[in-house]
């Protein structure tokens, strides 16, 4: 019987133990509120993981950047923790040179054409970093974060020029997605605060209600929003139409999901050329009466009075809001010669890999067409000659120019001093090299001649850039495996 007690009585109290334990444990979860994020919009309450707004449908993933820090300038002498390697997303070009110099098995990999690194593996030797050749990787320590120089911009995408948005590219993301989503919200928030068929008393009685410079997915995308909302409205190119396609740095655009464009409904584009995308992009033009101008460069934004006026080579334009959509790489210095317009001719390349086993010419004499030049280099199966029309590489740094002497005496790099493009053909370009006729076999063209940086513009026009702070954990870009 007293057996019988006893076992009785551990049961009951193992029991009670248990009950205590689990009801401790559920006041404490009572206890501690779960952290809901708000749409930045309009602070709605958002459930984890949510991709979009339910009340808004302002998509999230374009907040991403206005809504980081402003990075912070270091004490003198301050350090905070190991040193390790950090990958710049934006710059990385996913050309795998850093993979193979790394010292350290799995501490830097590929992910999705983006380099990643591992901080648990990475041990900050910075040999990854030497052999970059477009200098997407640099040594620091701390936080896992990457530095994108960016205008400062609101949750509406306006600078601190009041009536002044910024999006797309030039925004600081290049993402297409992201462009279109960013010229929607800006617009939508233009439309909110200049409601049209509203009596203007702003003495300018001609004046449009939005200008938008650019004609790329953002431009184009505010453009649509605006005809949407019955804005009057102008897309000021600086070049055709088809310019803003051929410049993107990409041989294909690949969609992995539906876009969702104004008037237009999902943009859905799988492995699509860029010949494609133009149709697409006149037919949008055309099916919304977008009152688009080509040829037209913007050379300043200025106030004039309670309106901006833009400036063009040859004409005025006067607009109560104005939307900056133009690309980050600025203004690209072109030949001049026939054939520039071909689709196997491009300004910038971002995706290396994709250009693996063509013949590659790359044109230029600078740091931008060397690194191009050695990252293509890189690729399987993809001879690689460099046209420059002077007879040394003397504006390169040190660096860029040890590793192309190493690449060129490695028989990986082709060079082709003292020469200038004059022609180009499908296949082929025609040069003259050290004065006598010369063709070069091309599958593609890479033109690196220099250009015009948007950030003095953007300066000019009051915009103020500041240095944005994005952890890698949120961005995928180089975050452990």
């Amino acid at each position: 019987m007293i057996m019988l007690l006893t076992t009785a009585g551990f049961v009951v109290l193992s029991a009670l133990l248990v009950w205590w334990q689990v009801r401790s444990h559920a006041d404490k979860t009572a206890a501690t509120p779960v952290k809901v994020s708000r749409c930045p919009r309009c602070q709605s309450a958002l459930p984890p993981g949510a991709e979009e707004c339910a009340r808004c449908h302002a998509p999230l993933k374009a907040y991403e950047l206005v809504l980081a820090p402003v990075a912070k300038t270091p004490a003198a002498g301050e350090t905070e923790g190991p040193l390790h390697a950090i990958v710049r997303a934006d710059v990385c070009v996913g050309c795998g040179t850093c993979v193979a110099a790394c010292p350290e098995p799995g501490a830097i990999r590929l992910v999705d054409k983006v380099a990643h690194v591992d901080l648990d593996l990475c041990k900050g030797h910075a040999q990854c970093a030497a052999a970059c050749p477009v200098s997407a990787i640099v040594l620091t320590r701390g936080a896992a974060v990457q530095h994108v120089e960016a205008p400062d911009l609101s949750i509406h995408f306006e600078s601190n020029v009041p009536g002044l948005y910024v999006v797309g590219e030039l925004g600081g993301r290049g993402l297409i997605k992201n462009a279109i989503n960013e010229g929607k919200l800006a617009v939508e928030h233009v439309t909110r605060v200049l409601p049209p068929g509203r009596t203007r008393a702003d003495g300018h009685p001609t004046a449009l209600d939005l200008a938008i410079v650019g004609s790329g997915p953002a431009g184009l995308s505010a453009a649509l929003t605006a005809a949407q909302a019955g804005l009057s409205c102008v897309v000021l190119e600086q070049g055709s139409l088809s310019d803003t396609i051929q410049r993107y740095p990409r041989q294909k655009l690949l969609f992995a999901e539906p876009i969702k464009m104004p008037l237009y409904g999902d943009l859905w584009v799988a492995d699509a050329s860029k010949e494609s995308l133009l149709r697409i992009w006149l037919d949008l033009i055309e099916r919304a009466h977008l009152d688009v101008r080509t040829g037209q460069q913007v050379t300043e934004v200025i106030r004039d009075g309670s309106v901006f006026r833009i400036r063009s080579r040859d004409h005025d334009y006067h607009a109560r809001r104005v939307v900056l959509a133009m690309g980050r790489r600025g203004s690209p210095r072109k030949l001049g010669v026939p054939g520039e317009e071909l689709d196997h001719v491009f300004y910038d390349i971002t995706e290396m890999e994709e250009f693996a086993g063509r013949r590659v010419l790359v044109v230029g004499g600078g740091d931008s067409a060397v690194e191009s030049a050695l990252g293509l280099a890189n690729q399987p199966g993809t001879p690689v000659a460099l046209s420059y029309r002077g007879l040394a590489f003397e504006r390169v740094k040190e660096r860029n120019r040890a590793k192309l002497d190493a690449a060129v005496a490695a028989g990986s790099v082709r060079l082709l001093l003292d020469s200038q493009v004059s022609e180009i053909r499908k296949g082929t370009a025609v040069l003259s090299l050290q004065g006598h006729p010369h063709l070069e076999p091309a599958d593609v063209v890479i033109v690196r001649v220099g250009g015009e940086s948007p950030t003095p513009f953007l300066e000019r026009a009051g915009v103020r850039i500041v240095r944005k702070e994005i952890a890698l954990a949120a961005t995928g870009a180089s975050s452990g495996g």
